[in-house]
């Protein structure tokens, strides 16, 4: 895994070596340097390793899981704000099976620096209404709750909030 200032480096040169392929003649070989440096500059914006821990994820693999998401070694050096966001939501999701204080801190930081989907904000924010609403604190969890539900444009996420506003009526 390079650094992401180094992905940049790498497309570049690529780049420029392309150009000199097209100043030579070879346009062929310009072309397919192009298509070269353009994975370069898309491993730079989805960083490959968050990538296979999402495909770890997808198949309910939480171990494997984590074991992709701790060959990043220095999150902030090589992932984007994002992408930093998605890292520490997947810790966020590993953890709230095991230990909520984590979880929370995780899925805290995961909003803080941000989620691209929609989805995933929501789905954040009713993991965290599930934390507040287990160290009972009924009106964070309500006030989470109501936020997920805002964002659930999809409404895929409905099933579960109707499922813990019946047990918020219960504390």
């Amino acid at each position: 895994m390079f650094n992401k200032i180094f992905k940049l480096i790498i497309a570049g040169l690529i780049l420029a070596y392309s150009g000199y392929q097209f100043v030579e003649g070879n346009i062929g070989n310009g072309i397919f340097l192009i298509l070269l440096s353009l994975i370069f500059i898309f491993l730079y914006f989805r960083n490959e390793m968050i990538l296979l821990a999402f495909l770890r994820m997808r198949k309910q693999d939480l171990e494997g899981t984590q074991k992709w998401l701790a060959k990043i070694k220095n999150p902030e050096a090589a992932l984007v704000t994002k992408q930093q966001g998605y890292y520490n939501y997947l810790h966020g999701i590993i953890h709230s099976q095991k230990n909520l204080t984590q979880a929370e801190k995780y899925f805290k930081k995961a909003l803080k620096l941000g989620l691209t989907m929609d989805y995933d904000v929501a789905m954040a924010k009713l993991s965290l209404a599930g934390i507040a609403m287990q160290k009972r604190r009924k009106r964070e969890a309500t006030t989470l709750l109501n936020e997920a539900k805002k964002l659930d444009k999809n409404n895929m996420l409905t099933e579960q909030i109707k499922m813990m506003q019946q047990q918020m009526k219960k504390i």
